[in-house]
């Protein structure tokens, strides 16, 4: 599962600096979760770490990009051998 950020997000840039795959970026308006790089923290951690910083709570799950935590962990492993 991919997370993503609701229009409820206030922009308070806490999230951005906590995600280890780098997947949080700002957007046109509010912060945004690239799909492709979010691991919901697996591997890293074993909580999200924007989730559990957010102070709006406005960070669900993607409901497009529902992942099993077995694909979550390829994703890591895909992205950590791809960083130099």
């Amino acid at each position: 599962m991919a997370l993503m950020i609701t229009d409820e997000c206030i922009n308070c840039d806490v999230c951005e600096p906590e995600c280890p795959n780098d997947a949080i970026y700002m957007g046109e308006f509010i912060y945004e979760i690239t799909p492709s790089k979010c691991t919901e923290c697996v591997g890293h951690f074993d909580e999200p770490q924007c989730v559990q910083i957010c102070p709006v709570a406005c960070i669900p799950v993607h409901p497009e990009h529902v992942e099993s935590r077995e694909t979550l962990l390829q994703k890591f492993m895909r992205l950590k051998s791809s960083t130099p």
